[in-house]
């Protein structure tokens, strides 16, 4: 077995452009879960209203 080379790959240091694009790719997903959220809680605070102005629902307790 002498003379079994094994090629290694010499350490480069880190990408640039490949890291400023996963940078980028982590930012889009993470701004996309943050616009959902907000359009999630604007969806249920316009539900709310809308239930209000309608008088199916009331903020004041009935007292019996």
């Amino acid at each position: 077995m002498a003379g079994s080379r094994v090629a290694h790959v010499a350490y480069k240091g880190p990408s640039v452009m490949k890291e400023i694009l996963i940078g980028i790719a982590l930012g889009m997903v993470a701004g996309g879960v943050w616009k959902m959220h907000h359009w999630n809680n604007q969806r249920r605070t316009k539900e709310f209203y809308d239930m209000l102005e309608k008088d199916e629902i009331s903020v004041v307790v009935n007292e019996e």
